[in-house]
């Protein structure tokens, strides 16, 4: 039995702008079952959107839960109502991993893993500001807390009666609950480390970790998972339609920070790096809108904010952004971890996906040759947001592509090409790859792109280079701090991961892996 009283806390009479407020909370309140999570976030929302403050007291019987817990996280229930993980959630699954051989315990991803959790417990003692309703069609509402306009099985008309009462006339003009008074409260988490340190492999336990049912009936997380340089792509061509095709006049932004929180307000940033000037102006204003609506980050980097667009153009007009992460995210370090597991993954190379010198082009040849089963490749083109992209040897019909490093490289082509390609094809073979130097900052620039881009779409990638990954940016002592030399530290280890067994199990994401 759940017992919930309502405590007017204010001293001064409130004065109801509606009649008929007090039977609603009545009926709200009287929706909340054991099966129905309610925590002290009720209480916060409620205070946020009503003229008067109040308490929420929940006292839960000794019911058992065992029927909604998590499979790969322990939970339980608080005093309160609350679906907690205990102190130590995803450290405990990690140590689990650890015992069943999955990974190799590393103390540097336990402390982080530690902070992942507190943040995590804070986001669900949150969770009505930081889930959204499922709509009557199995569909997920893109409005983030807009209930009035969604069906939630049974229990529509509670919350529909309540929150609709809210919104016409009483207490707000917005459609959805703030979460502003939230912002400067739970902070994200910057991780930043070397290569393949397990940055991306904390975070995605953290955004996996959100399951559906630790929440009541009807809502999901409003998360999303997201490589930085394609957010950022998204972010541009938002711009760009909202200028030369919508014509839009209003503020840009609020539009852009509205359509990224609607697919997720705890947002998880891989690979957060900035080379860009046009990325660097603006990442102040659009990071500022995003956490003052309540937006929880988490990101992944290879440096430091400190250390973040060094030596960039214009990089004085790039600091206020540093202040802001320092400010309003907790920072962890990896860099104590001196071990690259993508390197141990990869011991056990699949032979034949890597060739070196001229002695090899005819290997390369004949694997190409038999990928397509004999069959002749022809030269296609595949549409890149409205630009077209030749292909010079292709087969449709077994998804494979085959480029020279200049068709790639040292042409003008840019993140949203190669994610185009990696989505149409899931294989591609890159011949010719020379060893390069500071002076081809543009070619190593794009093949940085290239390879992250096959990475997130799981492409298998077939190389035939002048020399290994570990020669092929070679640096002076001069740039060896440049941020293209921390960058391609990171290619030169998803190149060694792409050969290995467990990369090559990995299932395409492209375009066509479903059909």
């Amino acid at each position: 039995m759940l017992k919930v009283t309502i405590k007017i806390i204010s001293r001064k009479a409130p004065k109801y702008p509606r009649k008929g407020f007090l039977p609603s909370v009545e009926k709200f309140i009287k929706f909340l079952t054991p099966d129905h999570v309610i925590n002290i976030s009720a209480c916060r929302l409620m205070n946020t959107m009503c003229n008067f403050p109040f308490d929420v007291n929940t006292n839960v019987s000794t019911t058992n839960y065992s029927n909604r817990r998590d499979d790969s996280f322990e939970s339980k229930r608080n005093m309160s109502g609350t679906v907690n993980l205990n102190s130590s959630g995803l450290v405990t699954s990690y140590k689990k991993f650890v015992l069943e051989g999955e990974v190799e315990s590393d103390d540097n991803q336990i402390m982080v893993l530690q902070q992942l959790d507190t943040l995590r417990n804070k986001i669900i003692s949150n969770s009505l500001l930081y889930s959204r309703p499922v709509l009557n069609d199995g569909n997920i509402s893109t409005n983030i807390g807009d209930f009035e306009d969604c069906e939630l099985n049974d229990n529509k008309s509670v919350f529909h009666e309540f929150f609709g009462k809210m919104k016409n006339g009483f207490i707000r003009t917005s459609s959805r609950p703030s979460t502003h008074y939230l912002s400067s409260k739970i902070k994200g988490i910057y991780i930043h480390g070397g290569v393949g340190c397990g940055k991306t492999f904390c975070m995605d336990l953290f955004y996996d970790s959100l399951k559906t049912n630790s929440l009541q009936k009807g809502f999901v997380w409003s998360k999303q998972k997201v490589h930085f340089h394609k957010f950022m792509l998204n972010i541009h061509q938002q711009m760009h339609k909202a200028k030369m095709v919508e014509n839009f006049k209003g503020d840009i932004f609020s539009k852009i920070i509205e359509n990224t929180l609607a697919k997720g307000k705890i947002i998880c940033f891989d690979e957060f790096q900035v080379t860009d000037v046009a990325d660097a102006l603006i990442l102040q204003r659009l990071f500022t809108g995003l956490m003052e609506e309540g937006a929880v980050i988490v990101a992944t980097s290879n440096r430091p904010p400190k250390d973040l667009y060094l030596n960039g153009i214009q990089r004085d007009r790039f600091l206020p952004f540093i202040s802001l992460l320092e400010e309003k995210m907790n920072i962890a370090s990896m860099w104590h971890s001196n071990t690259d597991y993508r390197l141990i993954k990869a011991e056990n190379k699949a032979l034949g996906l890597y060739f070196i010198g001229h002695k090899s082009k005819s290997a390369f040849n004949v694997l190409f040759e038999r990928v397509l089963k004999q069959s002749r490749p022809i030269t296609v083109k595949i549409n890149a947001q409205g630009r077209e992209i030749i292909v010079p040897q292709a087969s449709l019909e077994y998804g494979v592509a085959r480029f020279s490093f200049d068709d790639l490289c040292r042409k003008p082509k840019g993140a949203s090409d190669y994610l185009a390609i990696g989505e149409n094809f899931h294989t591609v073979f890159i011949e010719d790859v020379p060893v390069l130097k500071m002076v081809d900052v543009n070619p190593v620039r794009r093949l940085i792109l290239l390879v992250d881009s096959m990475y997130e779409c799981q492409v298998k990638l077939i190389v035939h280079a002048e020399t290994n990954p570990d020669g092929i940016f070679q640096v002076d002592l001069e740039n060896q701090y440049c941020d293209e030399s921390f960058a391609f530290d990171r290619t030169r280890s998803r190149l060694e991961e792409m050969r290995s067994d467990d990369y090559l199990r990995k299932r395409w994401t492209g375009k066509r892996c479903g059909s």
